[in-house]
């Protein structure tokens, strides 16, 4: 499918986009060999990876996140940094295909050498992001991009995903809703870096205005912190009025963090989040993969679903049967060794 490891490594750190492109298709892949080849591809482009600000950007449906990345983005590039920007896009929970539509959506940024969009299907994974959007976070800073944007799709646990793979987070709302409280979730606040009242123009200015008050309000009550308080701005993706804004206070998040300590000391603790959940998910698909597993789930998925059988019996059964077989092939395993087979 695409070179061997340290070849496709080489191409990275020059910047070559489609073996940027490769690369994360390879990281996407669920096959077995796609996967021991990305592994080895992470592990030599480790060192070149980290140098960047990632940035999460989250909002309702409407809040015009697409709009936002794009002048959020050119900005970011006049400014003299090389952007990529993650959209993660909702799979279909029929049919599995992604809409895919931010790289159409985000067209002058698209066209911009000194961008690099991927549009990400979510594939089911946990919370709406792709399994694999940390690691294309890693090859995006190993190819010398120095600002990820990584927009989730914002809804259900997305934004906590997110939030636990980037230094910022921003929440973008929008004036005009009726209620502007209605939709501060404590939830999302306990996780929001700054909070950004888009389309602040036109007849939604005296609207956006308050909604910044009510929302300052709020954060007021709800959250305080001894290194950074919540900001709450406005501003205006399609006139670009307050992006500059937006990335002062980007910059000044960052050197307050990282003058505080807990710059690095997040990135380690997300590390380790990201250890346990590579654990997790690899156990769920072996355990999967079972065969012991395969034959009888069929069987008791029915008998939960008809009520013939507690769902926490079910799981135990299901287990018990997968470690004892764990435990069997152990066993055989080391025999075999003593044996001399290997």
């Amino acid at each position: 499918m695409t070179a061997a490891p340290s070849s496709l490594a080489e191409e990275i750190r020059a910047g070559r986009r489609r073996a940027l492109a490769r690369a994360i298709t390879l990281a996407e892949s669920t096959r077995r060999d796609h996967r021991e080849a990305a592994e080895a591809l992470m592990a030599e482009l480790l060192p070149d990876a980290g140098k960047s600000i990632r940035i999460g950007i989250s909002g309702i449906p409407g809040a015009g996140k697409s709009t936002f990345i794009e002048a959020f983005g050119g900005h970011l590039i006049a400014q003299g940094r090389k952007v990529a920007v993650l959209a993660v896009d909702p799979s279909s929970p029929r049919s599995g295909g992604s809409l895919l539509g931010d790289k159409t959506r985000m067209e002058s940024l698209s066209r911009d050498d000194r961008a690099f969009i991927r549009p990400t299907p979510t594939g089911g994974s946990l919370g709406g992001v792709a399994r694999r959007t940390r690691d294309a976070i890693l090859l995006c800073e190993a190819a010398g991009f120095d600002a990820i944007l990584v927009e989730t799709v914002g809804v259900g646990q997305s934004e906590f995903a997110v939030a636990d793979m980037v230094d910022m987070f921003l929440l973008l709302l929008v004036p005009g809703g009726g209620d502007e409280l209605q939709g501060l979730k404590k939830g999302i606040v306990e996780i929001a870096d700054a909070v950004v009242v888009n389309k602040a123009d036109g007849d939604l200015a005296a609207a956006a205005d308050r909604a910044v008050r009510d929302y300052s309000s709020a954060l007021h009550l709800l959250r305080g912190s001894a290194d950074w308080t919540v900001p709450v701005l406005r501003c205006s993706a399609l006139t670009g009025d307050g992006i500059a804004e937006v990335g002062r206070t980007v910059e000044s998040f960052a050197d307050v963090m990282k003058k505080a300590g807990r710059f690095d000391a997040r990135r380690s603790d997300q590390a380790l989040r990201w250890l346990w959940q590579e654990v997790s998910e690899e156990l769920l698909a072996k355990f999967r993969a079972d065969p012991y597993v395969s034959e009888h789930r069929g069987a008791l998925e029915r008998a939960v679903a008809a009520g013939r059988m507690m769902p926490a019996s079910a799981a135990e059964h299901l287990l018990k049967g997968f470690l004892d077989r764990t435990r069997l092939n152990c066993i055989n395993g080391d025999r075999e060794v003593e044996s001399g087979l290997f």
